[in-house]
C-alpha cells in the first residue's frame, strides 16, 4: 500500500500541472474566437465568458484523458530516469504492479470521462448553442463602429455602415446582405436605425431612402426595388430555438437512431472512457527509458502517438457519418488498434517505441 500510494502521488503531481496548462491553453484559444466579436460590439462581455465556460466543459472529455496519459508518461519516466524503477525491481515490485496502480486510477478517470461524454457534454453543448443563438439575437446597431463589416452567422447576415451616430442610434450609408435559401438579398440605404415595433413588440431595422436587390443564385434575373422606408425584423430577444443539434442530443436519443451521423456521435461518446483507459495504460510501457536520460525523454513520442490516434478517431468518425464504414466496426477499429499497440509494447518489455532502452 505504501508503494501504491507513492505511485499515485507521483502521477497526481504532473497531472494537476498538465491539466491546468491544457485548460488555460484551451480557454485562451476559445476566448480569442469570441473576443473579436465582443470588441466589434457583436457580443457582450458576459456572453463571451459564458460561451468560453460551456465550451471548456465540452472539452473536458478529451482534456482529462490526455492529462492523465501525459502524467503517467512523465511520472513513470521519472522513476526510470532516477533509477527508482530499478530499486523497485530489486525489491520484487515489477512492472505489473505499476500497471495495476495505473489501471485502478484509470478506471476512476474512465468513469468520470464517461459521465462527461454521455451526459455533461450534450447538456453543455445545448447551453452553448442556445447562448450563441441568443448572443446573435442581441445584436444592437448602436454597438456598431463605422467602416466595419459585421457578420451575424446565426441569421446569415452581413451589415456595414460608413458612419454610426451613437447618440441618435443611427447608421448612415448602410449596407446589409442576407441569405434566404437560394436568394441573396442586398439592401443599400442612406440611413438605418433600430427600434421596437409597438404592435408586435419585435425589434426591427428601419431603412430610409434605399434600394433592395434580390439576386437568385441558380438562375438569371432578380428584382430591384427602390423605397423611401422599409423595415427588417430581427430575431426576438428571448432564447431562440436551435433546432436539432447532434452534439447536444441526449445519449438515449442517439442510441435509438439509425442515422449514420447519430451512430458516429454515439460511438464517439462511448469510446471516450475506453480511450481514457487505454491511453493511461499505454503511458507505462511508453515511458520506459534508460537511467539519467531525463523524465521527459518520451514525452515527444507520447504526443506523436496521441496525435496519430486522435486523427485516426476523427477519420473513423467521418467515415461512419458518410456510411463508408458501417455501424460495425464503426469507430471501434481505432481503439482496437491502440489496444494492439499497447499489447505489443507490453510483450516486449525491453523495447521502447523508437528503439531499445538499455538499463
Amino acid at each position: 500500500m505504501i508503494v501504491d500510494g507513492y505511485l499515485i502521488r507521483e502521477i497526481f503531481k504532473p497531472l494537476v500541472a498538465i491539466w491546468t496548462i491544457l485548460v488555460i491553453i484551451f480557454a485562451s484559444y476559445t476566448a480569442a474566437e469570441y473576443l473579436a466579436d465582443a470588441a466589434n460590439g457583436l457580443l457582450l462581455g458576459r456572453a463571451v465568458i459564458d460561451l468560453v465556460l460551456f465550451k471548456l466543459i465540452t472539452g473536458m472529455e478529451f482534456l482529462l484523458p490526455i492529462s492523465l496519459y501525459l502524467a503517467v508518461v512523465v511520472s513513470v519516466g521519472r522513476l526510470y530516469a532516477d533509477a527508482e524503477m530499478t530499486a523497485l525491481h530489486a525489491c520484487g515490485i515489477g512492472i505489473n504492479r505499476v500497471l495495476g496502480v495505473v489501471f485502478g486510477l484509470s478506471i476512476v478517470f474512465a468513469v468520470v470521462a464517461a459521465s462527461l461524454s454521455l451526459y455533461v457534454r450534450p447538456w453543455a453543448y445545448e447551453k452553448f448553442y442556445q447562448l450563441r443563438a441568443r448572443a446573435s439575437s442581441e445584436f444592437d446597431i448602436a454597438r456598431m463602429e463605422g467602416g466595419r463589416f459585421y457578420e451575424i452567422r446565426q441569421d446569415n447576415r452581413v451589415i456595414f455602415a460608413e458612419e454610426v451616430d451613437h447618440e441618435r442610434n443611427r447608421a448612415k450609408r448602410a449596407f446589409i446582405q442576407e441569405e434566404r435559401g437560394d436568394t441573396v438579398q442586398v439592401i443599400l440605404a442612406r440611413q438605418v436605425h433600430q427600434r421596437v415595433d409597438e404592435r408586435s413588440g419585435k425589434r426591427v431595422l428601419v431603412f430610409l431612402d434605399g434600394t433592395l436587390y434580390e439576386l437568385p443564385r441558380k438562375e438569371n434575373g432578380g428584382r430591384i426595388v427602390t423605397f423611401e422606408r422599409s423595415t427588417l425584423s430581427l430575431p426576438p430577444e428571448e432564447t431562440p430555438l436551435i433546432g436539432y443539434k447532434r452534439r447536444a442530443a441526449s445519449t438515449r436519443v442517439l442510441a435509438g437512431s439509425v442515422d449514420p451521423r447519430d451512430i458516429a456521435e454515439f460511438q464517439w461518446r462511448l469510446s471516450v472512457p475506453v480511450t481514457t483507459l487505454l491511453l493511461a495504460l499505454l503511458g507505462v510501457p511508453l515511458s520506459r527509458t534508460a537511467p539519467r536520460h531525463g523524465k521527459y525523454a518520451k514525452v515527444a513520442a507520447a504526443i506523436i502517438v496521441y496525435v496519430v490516434y486522435y486523427n485516426f478517431c476523427a477519420m473513423a468518425k467521418s467515415w461512419t457519418e458518410q456510411g463508408v464504414v458501417g455501424a460495425f466496426p464503426g469507430l471501434w477499429w481505432v481503439p482496437a488498434l491502440l489496444a494492439g499497440f499497447l499489447l505489443a509494447l507490453l510483450l516486449r518489455p525491453a523495447e521502447g517505441v523508437f528503439g531499445r532502452c538499455e538499463n
